[in-house]
């Protein structure tokens, strides 16, 4: 089947191709399960004391299922792409250059994975088996399995991640068991660390090892019969399931004094889990990055073939994997919470509050080339945010948030200033 007649990129899901809600959310909840959610509870708890590590998590967890209720519940009812979505907000011309943020992210967290991936296969070859291989057949191995399933589309991702999800379920109960078994959770909460990680930069670590899932959720949401069951999704994969891996991570690290996630699990004795995370959770996880930045580059330039336009990607994506942008993981991270989150904050405001028409039934009509109001909310947002997290200015100190509020309250009050939804809507109606 071919991707063009079956992926709806640039058009509404029909309502024949909607499936159940909980079928998508075994899709987010494989991204949960991924070895950077994995890593980034290793991350934050290695800096963090015990109790303040829990709250971060919690806080972290909070804010990424609002958001993501907020996005997806969109993607739900317009049953458009994120991207597309993106070009009714900022216009065609506007939503190229929110497109091209997206689409230069999602093929950095291609990379970072593949990285990961391979770093990890190496070492616990020579850990587990004593044998020594080399990194760059992994990474181009992985790059070409990763890519090979995102041709095949949202449903091959969705039947894997139906068939793995059980298999890391196990995998994530034995590494708390284990943990637990190391050290009792009394001893473990009276643990201290020398220097804390500030409470904001911790909770935007959190919110940045999802966030990018959170903000492209309209992708898989498009494919839930109602916003009902978005939220339903969400609330799974985002307060319950990333949570725990987040814990479960944390909780690891701080049990046995180690930040290494793989020399933990076979101190442990559970060297085949790592595996397991590993190559399950890397694979559908980069197949769904690599799949939205197809539908991001798609929604740009449709005329482009889809087959070829994701083994294009696919190739740039493993080259990113051998520039080790892993070394700058948490920053990575952190920048990527302020870059997206106001992006979502924008469309909601616009879908919410000034023209749902715009996203239904006077969708084409209602198009623009550009809206400047928008795309000047959205870079406003990420600056507002990107000056708070130097202190230079105090806000919330979560810069996530920061982000989101700054760009939905400034275009939402540039929008009422210049009537009916901003410059160049004159005349359309408010919902």
């Amino acid at each position: 089947m071919s991707i063009e007649s079956s992926e709806f990129a640039t058009e509404p899901v029909p309502d024949e191709r909607t499936v159940g809600w909980f079928r998508v959310a075994l899709v987010a909840a494989m991204v949960a399960f991924s070895l950077p959610t994995f890593l980034t509870g290793v991350e934050v708890a290695s800096v963090s004391s015990p109790e303040r590590t829990a709250s971060m998590l919690l806080v972290g967890s909070i804010i990424l299922t609002l958001l993501g209720s907020l996005t997806g519940a969109i993607g739900a009812n317009t049953r458009l792409s994120s991207y597309m979505l993106n070009r009714i907000a900022f216009g065609r011309k506007g939503a190229a250059l929110v497109n091209l943020a997206f689409a230069i992210s999602l093929l950095g967290w291609f990379g970072v994975n593949i990285d990961l991936f391979s770093g990890a296969i190496v070492r616990l070859a020579l850990d587990m088996f004593d044998w020594v291989i080399p990194a760059w057949p992994v990474e181009l191995s992985a790059g070409l399995v990763m890519t090979i399933t995102t041709v095949f589309g949202f449903r091959a991702i969705n039947v894997l991640s139906s068939l793995l999800v059980p298999v890391l379920v196990v995998v994530t109960y034995l590494l708390i068991a284990g943990s637990l078994e190391e050290t009792p959770l009394d001893e473990l909460m009276r643990q201290s660390v020398d220097e804390e990680l500030p409470f904001g930069v911790g909770v935007s670590a959190v919110v940045g090892a999802i966030v990018v899932g959170a903000v492209i959720l309209p992708d898989i949401t498009r494919f839930i019969r109602n916003w009902r069951g978005a939220i339903c999704a969400v609330m799974i994969s985002y307060l319950f399931i990333e949570l725990i891996v987040m814990a479960a991570g944390g909780m690891a690290s701080a049990s046995l004094r180690d930040e290494d996630l793989l020399n933990i699990m076979i101190t442990l004795g559970i060297g085949w889990a790592a595996f397991a995370i590993v190559i399950l959770g890397s694979w559908v996880l980069n197949s769904l990055n690599l799949y939205s930045t197809m539908l991001s580059v798609e929604s740009t330039a449709p005329a482009l073939d889809n087959r070829l336009l994701i083994v294009c990607l696919g190739i740039l994506g493993t080259v990113a994997a051998f520039l080790n942008i892993l070394d700058y993981f948490l920053a990575f991270l952190f920048y990527l919470s302020i870059v997206f989150v106001p992006v979502a904050g924008v469309i909601a405001v616009d879908y919410l509050l000034l023209r749902k028409r715009a996203y239904h039934e006077d969708r084409i009509v209602l198009e623009q080339a550009v809206r400047p109001l928008a795309v000047g909310a959205w870079i406003f947002g990420a600056c507002v945010a990107l000056i708070a997290s130097w202190e230079w200015i105090a806000l919330t100190g979560i810069a996530a948030i920061d982000a989101m509020l700054v760009a939905a309250l400034t275009y939402y009050l540039l929008s009422m200033r210049a009537g009916d939804g901003g410059a160049g809507n004159k005349g359309v109606p408010n919902p």
